[in-house]
């Protein structure tokens, strides 16, 4: 099991599940998902492949990577790459392709 972030936390809240799930300021919100029992379409996670592209309807993140594969009209518009992105407030973040792996999403 992949060990729970330290530092501040914020919550997630993915729609249109209405699931929620804390992400620490050092993990991204692929793993931070993962880790509650949530499984968000992810094929590389650097930042490339686009898989787990997603909307984030509120709140802020920083990314891991230099250059996530999202164009600056794509960031304008609220969407983010969850396997590169950490949240820094709390977020509302669109995928309707999550799924429930078991663990603690709520």
């Amino acid at each position: 099991m992949d060990t729970p972030a330290s530092g501040p936390r914020h919550t997630v809240t993915l729609d249109p599940q209405q699931w929620t799930f804390a992400a620490g300021e050092d993990e991204s919100l692929f793993l931070a998902a993962r880790r509650a029992g949530v499984r968000l379409p992810a094929i590389c996670r650097n930042g490339t492949c686009r898989t787990c592209f997603s909307r984030m309807e509120s709140g802020s993140v920083r990314y891991l990577v230099d250059w996530p594969g999202l164009s600056a009209q794509e960031k304008q518009e609220g969407f983010i790459l969850p396997c590169v992105a950490v949240a820094t407030s709390a977020i509302v973040m669109v995928n309707p392709h999550a799924e429930k792996t078991g663990g603690g999403a709520g």
